[in-house]
């Protein structure tokens, strides 16, 4: 604020500053009337003092009403005299008094817009009424402007640039634009910034809302708003809002084209939206002024990579969400594992990645509710989709490795996977596509250190990572355990049941048998499929006996015989068969020693399939049923009424649940009715009273033979080395897993893995026998 001391100390100089002017230009023509400094600053100072646009009479007033030559010379006067501070400051406090003019606008339009804003953020009356603010706010800045330009009173449509010198107006210009952009920022209130925000997404989208016009009817010029936006300083003000407005725009784009469409990579579809809608927006807004071909460039491309930076985040956000259905849908899904690939080369969010998957797995699929062949599908789906995203492997060993755990702890994961390797129809989709190509098992492979193409483990490996070649879907699953061994006795197993379960003449069963082991002996090697190959040759021998001796002498009896050695354990039974069929089975067993008088049958009564023609008084019944439900039936053509116990008498030692389970079949036929507890009698006549009829064959439910599991066979062995295990425990307290597994190694017959003697000591803990604790072993007293 100028004060009168301040204005006596000007006055005094100016008239030495004066004197030097007139030596300096006598030629310059001033006006004489022009005389005294105060009179020029004072001029001067009216000339530049902002006045209020909404007053008519001073809007009367324009600056093209002062003498133009007493205008430039007192101006010319000031700037000789070195006394521009005292005239920009005079300047600046007179804006500053009348800068309440506009903020009372400011209030005026903000609190409507504020209270419109709450019913009608997106209308277009309440972003017309943002804009006619901008607008409003121009017009005073344009008002309160120190001017370079004024037209002449004698020819209006003659001008003068040099009202204020050009040294002058540039600083005037600069000073004032400072002042009144710190003023106007002050001013305004925080909902500013939100309704800046809309206004700036109109300009974006202005399809999106309904057409916007001005007072006049005309339509809004997008670009009229932003030279408003530029002018007073906005722009770069707000520039943190223009980009979330940008930003908000692609998030918005991406979920509502991106979410679920997996078949096409959506990110290249994405950036060209990006390349056309978004880019040459926000390059109007910064480049505009900008006439440096260099700087036009350098802006577009630090644009451009802010945005396709968050177009990556967004989509690679976006993406790890869907992981899980991603690989579920695989292999109709490879565009959204190319959009991961590339965005996670741009974003650095792998970490993001394998958390989510590994907690959707554990939320998902890994609990008991899931099938173990729904897990192992899962499984071979994820390890070949994270192989596209992500070639050297670190996302699939951290995500896969909670999954391996899981299925080495279910008791069906090797049956599920060896199912399938024979082509199993029980065990649901198959984990081998028909397209890949067969190829030994691959074991890992220590490191080369002579490979002239080794690279470095990628930077986020784990200190247990190495970097494998790819290998088959099943060498990866083999992988699961310590060794292949475990596959090759399931693998046995497996066969014998479907070995035994095929019909005496369905010869392409054993071919298709025989085919699938031939496929094998390429994955497993030749030399652990040898039991499985004496297996089928145990099937065509045997034909070929039953042929010979049913040439001899024909029987109803058709066994298969097989090399007790190597096949697996099969489940033993004490059932003896009565009457005929006891008949049966000696003479086919006096026939086979006179064919191969070198060898001895052993039935096995109780596995077999028995065909029967049950002929009742008024009916006829043609079933097939297992030996058991045949042997007591034909107990009924002895005599009519049997009791429980009697029945499982006279066929053996037969546990007598499985009595009552045979003895059920025939209650349900109507051939038999439990008179009384425990008390059968053969039904001769239907209850019904019905006519005799010919019944239609009436087939059992198919079943596999009772072979022994792996596991089952590992435990019967292991309790042979249980006294030994329980003798160290003992005597020494408690031991160790690594303890007990090298002492057990004295013991005769032992070749039990560590792995192996932890289930059984497992399953002990689980029957009571055991307890551990901190990892050491004792007996449970």
């Amino acid at each position: 604020m100028a004060t009168s001391a301040l204005r006596t100390q000007v006055s005094v100089k100016y008239a030495e500053s004066l004197e030097k002017l007139l030596a300096a230009d006598k030629e310059k023509r001033l006006n004489p009337g022009l005389l005294n400094y105060s009179q020029a600053l004072t001029l001067a100072s009216e000339y530049l003092r902002p006045y209020d646009i909404k007053d008519r009479a001073a809007m009367m007033r324009p600056r093209t009403a002062f003498n133009i030559n007493d205008v430039r010379t007192a101006f010319a006067m000031v700037h000789f005299s070195h006394q521009l501070p005292a005239l920009t400051e005079i300047f600046l406090e007179d804006m500053r008094k009348s800068f309440h003019l506009i903020e009372y606008e400011i209030n005026a339009y903000m609190t409507r817009y504020e209270i419109n804003g709450c019913r009608r953020l997106r209308e277009t009356k309440n972003l017309e009424l943002f804009r006619m603010l901008v607008s409003r706010l121009h017009d005073w800045f344009k008002a309160w402007h120190p001017p370079t330009e004024c037209a002449s009173p004698d020819s209006p449509s003659q001008t003068h640039t040099d009202v204020i010198p050009p040294s002058l107006s540039s600083f005037f210009s600069g000073t004032y634009t400072l002042s009144f952009q710190t003023r106007l920022f002050a001013a305004l209130p925080p909902s500013f910034a939100r309704g800046f925000k809309a206004l700036a997404s109109w300009c974006l989208a202005p399809e999106d809302y309904p057409p916007m016009v001005s007072a006049s009817g005309a339509p809004i010029k997008i670009d009229a708003v932003w030279t408003e936006f530029e002018k007073l300083g906005l722009i770069e003000r707000y520039e943190s809002v223009i980009s979330s407005v940008a930003y908000e725009h692609i998030e918005r784009r991406i979920e509502e084209t991106c979410p679920n469409n997996w078949a096409v990579p959506m990110l290249p579809e994405i950036r060209e939206w990006m390349t056309q809608k978004v880019v040459p927006w926000m390059l109007k807004i910064f480049t505009h002024g900008v006439t440096s071909r260099h700087d036009t460039q350098s802006l577009l491309t630090g644009i451009g990579a802010r945005f396709d930076f968050h177009v990556n985040k967004v989509l690679c956000d976006l993406r790890i969400k869907e992981i899980f259905n991603i690989i579920v849908d695989y292999p109709d899904s490879l565009g959204a594992l190319q959009d991961l690939k590339e965005t996670l080369q741009r974003v650095d969010q792998r970490g993001d990645l394998v958390k989510f998957l590994r907690k959707e797995n554990n939320k998902r699929l890994l609990h008991p509710g899931a099938d173990t062949q729904t897990i192992l599908q899962q499984y071979v789906s994820t390890i070949k989709c994270l192989r596209i995203v992500d070639p050297p492997g670190v996302l699939l060993y951290k995500v896969a490795n909670p999954i391996r755990q899981y299925l080495r702890e279910r008791p069906d994961t090797i049956r599920c996977i060896v199912g399938s390797l024979v082509g199993d129809d029980e065990s649901g989709d198959s984990l081998v596509d028909d397209d890949e190509p067969i190829q030994p098992l691959q074991q890992p492979e220590s490191e080369d250190y002579g490979d002239l193409e080794w690279n470095p483990e990628p930077i986020d490996a784990g200190p247990e990572f190495k970097t494998n070649k790819p290998s088959d879907v099943i060498s990866t699953l083999v992988s699961i355990y310590d060794s292949k061994d475990l596959f090759v006795k399931e693998l046995q197993v497996l066969l014998a049941q479907r070995l035994l379960a095929i019909d005496d003449n369905d010869t392409a069963r054993v071919d298709k048998e025989r085919r699938n082991i031939e496929i094998l002996k390429i994955r497993f090697g030749d030399a652990a499929l040898q039991v499985c190959a004496v297996m089928l040759k145990d099937m065509t021998d045997s034909k070929r006996t039953d042929d010979h001796i049913q040439g001899q002498t024909p029987s109803v009896v058709h066994p298969t015989v097989i090399s007790h050695h190597f096949w697996p354990t099969l489940d033993q039974s004490d059932i003896v068969m009565p009457g005929q069929f006891q008949q049966m089975q000696e003479d086919y067993a006096k026939q086979f020693s006179v064919f191969k008088p070198d060898k001895k049958l052993k039935w096995l009564p109780h596995l077999g399939t028995v065909h029967l023609e049950l002929e009742l008084q008024d009916r006829t019944l043609d079933v097939d049923v297992p030996p058991l439900e045949a042997a007591f039936i034909e107990l009924f053509s002895q005599k009519d009424t049997w009791s429980l116990e009697e029945l499982i008498k006279a066929v053996g030692n037969v546990d007598r649940s499985a009595a009552v389970k045979a003895l059920s079949t025939w209650t349900n036929m109507g051939v038999i009715k439990e008179q009384n507890e425990n008390t059968f009698v053969l039904l001769e006549q239907a209850e019904d009273g019905a006519e005799m009829r010919e019944m239609a064959p009436i087939q059992a439910a198919p079943s596999l033979p009772p072979v022994q599991t792996v596991q089952q066979q590992e435990a019967e062995q292991m309790r042979v080395h249980w006294k030994f295990i329980e003798g160290m425990l003992t005597n020494l307290g408690s031991l160790s897993l690594d303890r007990i597994q090298t002492m057990l190694r004295f013991s005769p017959n032992y070749d039990k893995t560590a792995e192996q003697l932890g289930y059984f000591l497992e399953a002990a803990r689980r029957e009571g026998l055991l307890v551990v604790q901190n990892g050491m072993w004792r007996l449970n007293k």
